[in-house]
């Protein structure tokens, strides 16, 4: 037996607090790592120990092995958990813990690094005559190889980063005329995110089911299959949620799949917990996509259908302990489903989104898990993946389970900074994702080619909210006054006292006069063309209850030092700022031809010169933000006119990069 009774987390956010969850419940002595912009993040107040490893870039902190290794060794830890991401599938990484004594929870590094080459495990692969995609993974990497094979395969085709996933060196093309420029940018993006720049290529299987198979094993040539995950809800080949089991699967074709993905695994003598994964066209064939060595991000919902911990059955295997269950005894129960809490921001292409917290109420019941790894306050920076919270429901089948999960992102709230909660409501309301027929091209068929335009607030809402903000205004008012009783609210001498709140959200304009009816925490708003009356029954700092008519709405809020109210009603979120009482609201537009950053991060590359003509769509810049490369394009036809930056340049978010003047 390797025993220990330390073990360092070697990673941050949420997945290190649900690691450090698990040891610490085990008895386990937890330490955790940090850069200097995590040092005062949640993971690091949850471990015994946290030492820093570096600044800001992964690559001078959470990717600095010796930097890790020496933390461990520092802190007495017996064993690393690498988490996912990051380390978790570097080879080297774990051969280097190993050479230091450390216990890798993990597989073997020959694992690792078989199955971590999209191209090497792929003839694996078919050497055990399990399907795999059509496509080309051969050793030469010559833009002139990939063309030559393209032509055997038939477009689309996909770029793939051979050493990544998480959709970074990924890259869809439609025409032989796209391939060159493909290359290049897929190149570029997987040499910065994995450290390799080898490619493969695949035949695009048009609307699959992405389907998961997670497997473990021990040293002993035990392994066994958890069932299957459906990962088909995808934007740019990020998942975005996830659910156990899938809703089309027979328990035949369960086994079918979860013999190939032991197959899979065995070729590589494999050891902890794996995933295999597979796409699954209409006709129910399944064709291998990756091996994944390491726990994945949605590991959460086999978890609750089988009620198994796997971050403890890792520790116990690595641990040299014989799996505590054979694949008869494994069993399936109810319905589990994972939205993923993106910081982004979709009505800008979903472009990640950087800033402060200013609050994180997650909703809380009993069939509701929150894995999470922020708090209020916090500042999220532009160096690491923008995934910030996952929220998990479950229930005795499908419906009830994404009812549940509905309902808990409405009470989530998550103010100051741009996110996808919205849009992952509306994603799970959808009748195809309802009726169990998503696809991995549902999003871009069900959003319009991935668009999503945020909900504007109805006149319901902007009702409630002017209610709100004025009960709050009343209270500053008679905390800051002397000598008076709070029995005079809303009273005057001249009779009914009506306050003016008006609120602007693009075009849309609400004057609204709202007066008290009795004195009795009830009011009447009143618009143009519209009126309602509202009932406070609490107004808390951060949740009030009100009611319309014999309906109760229970709204999230919080109030902003920069002059507004956040609101979350029913779900739907927006600023509140009334325009009467708070001015100065600037207008950042952006003038035609000025060309901003889309986002703070890296300018790679500065494609135009002073003079030079240029068209409507041309590619101008490259920014490299969260470990993606982004295309900055002209939005007309003109002259270069000034270029404010350079390459190596760090850049805000809209700050101007190029001026373009019209022929």
């Amino acid at each position: 037996m390797k025993r220990f009774d330390s073990i360092l987390v070697a990673n941050r956010g949420e997945i290190a607090c649900r690691i450090l969850r698990s040891a610490k419940t085990l008895g386990y002595k937890t330490v955790a790592i940090y850069s200097d912009p995590d040092a005062n993040a949640p993971h690091v107040h949850l471990a015994d120990q946290a030492f820093r490893v570096g600044p800001g870039p992964v690559s001078e902190s959470y990717l600095e092995h010796e930097a890790v290794i020496n933390a461990a060794l520092d802190s007495g830890a017996g064993a690393i958990h690498p988490g996912y991401g990051f380390l978790s599938e570097n080879a080297a990484f774990a051969e280097a813990c190993n050479d230091k004594g450390l216990i890798f929870i993990g597989p073997t590094s020959e694992a690792i690094a078989i199955m971590g080459d999209k191209a090497q495990s792929k003839r694996r692969v078919l050497d055990v005559q399990v399907p795999c995609i059509p496509g080309y993974q051969g050793e030469d990497q010559t833009d002139s190889a990939f063309v030559n094979a393209s032509s055997g395969i038939e477009f689309p085709i996909m770029i793939k980063a051979a050493a990544g996933g998480g959709g970074r060196g990924m890259r869809q093309i439609d025409s032989p005329d796209q391939l060159i420029n493909g290359l290049a940018l897929a190149r570029a993006e997987a040499k910065s995110a994995f450290g390799s720049d080898t490619l493969i290529l695949e035949k695009v299987i048009e609307s699959p089911r992405h389907i998961e198979i997670q497997i473990f094993a021990d040293e002993f040539g035990n392994m066994i299959h958890l069932g299957e995950r459906d990962c088909s809800v995808q934007r740019r080949y990020q998942k975005v949620i996830e659910e156990a089991p899938c809703p089309v699967i027979t328990l035949e074709l369960r086994e079918i799949m979860g013999r190939a993905a032991i197959k899979v695994a065995k070729t590589v003598n494999y050891t902890g917990a794996g995933t295999v994964e597979f796409l699954l066209d209409e006709s129910e064939k399944f064709y291998f996509l990756e091996m994944n060595t390491r726990l994945q991000v949605e590991h959460p919902v086999t978890e609750i259908i089988t009620g198994l911990d796997l971050v403890a059955l890792q520790i116990s295997v690595a641990q040299g302990e014989t799996l505590p269950l054979t694949q008869e005894e494994v069993n399936f129960n109810g319905h589990s489903i994972e939205a993923r809490l993106y910081a982004e921001e979709p009505s800008r292409g979903f472009l990640p989104a950087t800033g402060k917290i200013d609050l994180w109420s997650p909703a809380e019941g009993l069939n509701i898990r929150i894995d999470e790894g922020i708090k209020s306050g916090q500042n999220i920076s532009p160096f690491y993946d923008p995934m910030l919270a996952k929220i998990i429901c479950s229930g005795s089948d499908r419906e009830t389970a994404r009812k549940q999960l509905v309902s808990a992102l409405k009470e989530t709230a998550l103010f100051g900074i741009s996110n996808n909660r919205e849009f992952l409501i509306d994603c799970l309301e959808n009748e195809t994702f309802i009726d169990g027929n998503a696809t991995t091209g549902f999003i871009s068929e069900a959003f319009e080619g991935e668009s999503f335009e945020k909900h504007r607030p109805t006149f319901k809402h902007v009702a409630i909210a002017s209610v709100i903000e004025l009960v709050i205004d009343y209270r500053k008012y008679h905390q800051s006054s002397v000598f008076v009783s709070p029995e005079l609210k809303d009273w005057t001498n001249v009779g009914v006292l009506a306050s003016r709140k008006y609120y602007k959200f693009d075009e849309v304009i609400y004057d609204l006069h709202v007066s008290s009816i009795d004195r009795k925490e009830r009011y009447l708003v009143q618009g143009e063309e519209q009126s309602v009356e509202i009932k406070v029954h609490r107004v808390d700092d951060f949740d009030s209850v009100v009611s319309i008519g014999n309906r109760r709405y229970a709204v999230k809020h919080q109030s902003s030092e920069r002059g507004f109210t956040y609101m979350s009603i029913e779900g739907r979120e927006a600023l509140y700022r009334d325009l009467i009482q708070k001015e100065g609201l600037r207008s950042d537009s952006v003038g035609e031809g000025r060309t901003k950053a889309p986002m703070h991060g890296l300018l790679l590359k500065v494609l135009v010169e002073v003079g030079e003509s240029v068209k409507k769509g041309q590619t101008v810049a490259v920014l490299e933000a969260m470990k993606m490369h982004y295309e900055i394009s002209s939005d007309l036809d003109g002259l270069v006119s000034e270029v404010h930056v350079s390459p190596g340049d760090q850049v805000a978010a809209d700050q101007l990069l190029i001026d373009i003047e019209t022929n």
